[in-house]
């Protein structure tokens, strides 16, 4: 049996203040506070009606291959927002078979154990706007006509690319690898993972992963092409939407909108690109008013914060970046922190984007870091770079918490995963190690 021991980067020094977070927020749901400023509790809305089942540590088999992970602390994001301190993570075969308490039983002789008692284990964390998947800017746009929607990713994706690398080394294991925003509707993207050495079988989660859609800014064109005004794109995307919509109730299959067919039979999601308060209120009442679909908007930067009421009346998740600030579109006389605006609205399952490589895709935990910097509640930043993104893309059943039976998914930081003074040290995608550090290096 291998035994790995990581110590603290600093010995003694206290990493209490992210669970001291994480135990008053539970105390606030328990009373039924909000707490203070009017922000809701970071807790997940499900964790009411949820329950945790019994730990069960499943004994090795012939033939079969498994992990335990004993930690300081062990951040499960599942629905109850459980925290083990100490904690410990069992994975076989590429599957999280438990997660509680350290417990020890002979059950567990046959797996391999990985001890960090001043650990951090936390879920990957869940990108979905990522342009990294090509290894360049190349090959992720199709601008010769306004809309590509039998445009697809897949045959750009590849696998282990330099920057997936340094994505893993980083703590992000998905990712939703979408075309650009040369035009209203780009195309389909690839939902993949961040594995370091394997082909295009191994590494894709589900393709078609979903849309991508741009209704701001980088598709408009210029005279005499049409869709160089906000109204030309709207009329050049709801006349495509709606040519699916007849071929679904004529149930007649058209190579060219058969996956727009499927975003609006809601099998999959779609994220639009739009920025500006004037642009998101327009996605959000196409999207999800006039045409009721699974509906992410991504980005909602500069003063797009401003239409936030509407945006969670409308139900309308927002995945915020690669801008966590604005500080020059308004004139409030303050810097303000776009994803806790949202949140003050009442906007569901908000998550943070990197844009990569507009950020690097390894600095997906520092766009958290930054938003909880500018106001956000700091265990809220680490669901929306993990749980809510994978609840709005609907891959939650695989991805985004530690929870038995979901993928073994599972990264282990010398700190707080959103504190910018720690690192990751160890990376598992479905029960394998694509990073350690102590192996492969620091990336970054």
């Amino acid at each position: 049996m291998q035994h790995r021991v990581l110590r603290s980067r600093r010995a003694g020094a206290p990493l209490a203040g992210f669970l001291a977070c994480v135990l008053a927020a539970t105390a606030c749901q328990s009373t039924g506070a909000t707490g203070t400023g009017g922000r809701r509790s970071p807790r997940s809305a499900a964790a009411e009606d949820w329950e945790p089942g019994p730990m069960v540590v499943p004994p090795l088999e012939a033939g079969d291959v498994g992990a335990v992970f004993v930690c300081g602390k062990v951040l499960t994001v599942d629905p109850g927002d459980r925290v083990f301190a100490p904690g410990m993570v069992v994975v076989r075969n590429g599957r999280i078979a438990a997660v509680g308490p350290v417990v020890e039983d002979e059950v567990l002789a046959g797996y391999e154990r990985f001890e960090f008692p001043d650990g951090w284990a936390a879920p990957g964390l869940v990108e979905l706007h990522s342009h990294i998947q090509t290894g360049s800017w190349s090959d992720i746009n199709d601008s010769v006509r306004s809309i590509n929607c039998e445009f697809r990713t897949s045959p750009t994706i590849v696998p282990g690319n330099a920057n997936v690398r340094r994505a893993c080394a980083g703590g992000v294991t998905t990712m939703f690898g979408i075309p650009g925003s040369g035009s209203n509707m780009s195309g389909f993207g690839v939902l993949y993972k961040a594995k370091c050495s394997s082909g295009y079988e191994e590494a894709v989660m589900r393709d078609p992963g979903g849309l991508k859609v741009a209704e701001d800014s980088n598709p408009q064109r210029p005279p005499p092409q049409f869709g160089g005004s906000r109204a030309g794109m709207a009329w050049l995307i709801e006349d495509v939407n709606d040519r699916a919509l007849a071929a679904i109730a004529q149930d007649r299959s058209d190579p060219a909108l058969d996956n727009l067919k499927r975003v609006h039979t809601k099998e999959l999601p779609v994220l639009i690109h739009t920025a500006g308060s004037e642009g998101v209120e327009n996605t959000a009442r196409m999207w999800r008013v006039t045409y009721d679909t699974r509906a992410i908007l991504s980005h909602g930067s500069f003063d797009g914060w401003k239409s936030a009421a509407y945006l969670a009346e409308v139900g309308m998740p927002v995945n915020n970046g690669p801008r966590t600030m604005d500080y020059y579109s308004t004139r409030e006389g303050r810097i303000i922190g776009m994803a806790d605006e949202y949140d003050r609205a009442g906007v569901p399952l908000i998550s943070m984007n990197t844009d990569a490589g507009i950020v690097p895709q390894e600095e997906l935990f520092l766009q958290g870091a930054m938003a909880s910097r500018l106001g956000a509640d700091n265990y809220l930043m680490l669901r929306a770079v993990t749980a809510h993104p994978a609840i709005a893309f609907g891959i939650a059943d695989r991805v985004g918490s530690l929870e038995s039976g979901k993928d073994a998914d599972v990264v282990i930081w010398n700190g707080e995963p959103l504190d910018p003074r720690a690192r990751v040290e160890v990376v598992m995608i479905d029960g394998r190690i694509e990073y350690d550090r102590a192996r492969d290096g620091q990336r970054f």
